[in-house]
């Protein structure tokens, strides 16, 4: 049984690998550039990309189960559409599927609806499926501890409704644990998964959890949108920072809030309690 993982030189890409080699899964990574990709021992390495359609049909080639991750870019509904058809034509039944939560209310937000879209193709092609959708990410708060730590505000917009942030190591276990359970299982249905924290916090909480844990007062930067996609301008490209501010906008309308039974679900999954957000303010200040 291999297990094909595509944006495995990622953050969450990385980490799906490692867990799964832990547990002694036959594993292949799909990067561009093998040369700057590092993995563990008795990884195989494709090189290629979610548009190169010949590097992907020998990536799929012998592959029970993919992990189907790819970034937010342009054209990222594009890419998925070409995995999935070629991995139907490798006959592959069984995928893992990163999305987001609330992809389906969250429309208006371009990399939402995009991957709302690859659930649907998932659900019409009859792939035996796992769809995970995480909530706003830990690590997403690295890009912004030296704001925190050096002038006592979290910058952020994230509101009062709420979002129950997730580390991203929970994300990856969940993920090769799925993918495990695809692979040697006999077909299963398809699911959803909510990928959430312990937590459902507001912009308020977040700045006590930081005071908290730096022994300094930090404060909520505020519900400034617009002020966020100008500062975003410095250092992505204008239509990222424009889906971005469309995303908080929804924070602040909409929150990102767990279904009942989300958290004790995770939980019995993992067989340990979820990662906090106070655990991982109190490993970056540690870090700092």
């Amino acid at each position: 049984m291999t297990i094909l993982i595509t944006g495995a030189s990622g953050n969450i890409g990385r980490q799906v690998v490692q867990q799964l080699v832990e547990r002694g899964a036959a594993v292949r990574a799909l990067v561009r550039d093998p040369s700057k990709a590092s993995f563990p021992a008795g990884v195989e390495v494709v090189q290629g990309d979610l548009l190169d359609v010949q590097a992907l049909r020998r990536a799929l080639a012998g592959v029970t189960t993919l992990f189907l991750l790819n970034g937010v870019v342009p054209d990222e509904f594009t890419q998925a559409l070409v995995t999935l058809n070629l991995a139907r034509e490798a006959g592959i039944e069984r995928v893992v599927y990163l999305s987001v939560i609330h992809s389906d209310k969250y429309l208006n937000v371009p990399h939402f609806a995009g991957k709302f879209g690859v659930e649907r193709m998932l659900e019409q092609m009859g792939f035996g499926a796992t769809i995970l959708r995480p909530a706003y990410f830990m690590q997403n708060d690295l890009t912004i501890k030296d704001v925190v730590l050096g002038h006592g505000v979290y910058p952020m917009p994230i509101g009062a409704k709420g979002l129950a942030m997730i580390d991203t190591r929970d994300i990856a276990e969940i993920a090769a644990v799925e993918l495990l359970e695809r692979g040697t299982s006999k077909p299963l249905p398809l699911k959803r998964i909510n990928l959430v924290g312990p937590d459902t916090l507001t912009g308020a909480d977040v700045a006590g959890i930081w005071s908290a844990v730096t022994g300094r007062a930090v404060a909520y930067g505020g519900d400034d949108t617009a002020g966020f996609e100008k500062n975003l301008l410095n250092f992505m490209l204008g239509w990222m920072a424009y889906d971005m501010r469309l995303m908080s906008e929804r924070f602040l309308s909409d929150g990102m809030v767990p279904q009942a039974g989300d958290v004790e679900r995770l939980a019995t999954l993992l067989g340990r309690p979820l990662r906090s957000y106070r655990e991982f303010a109190s490993e970056a200040f540690a870090s700092a």
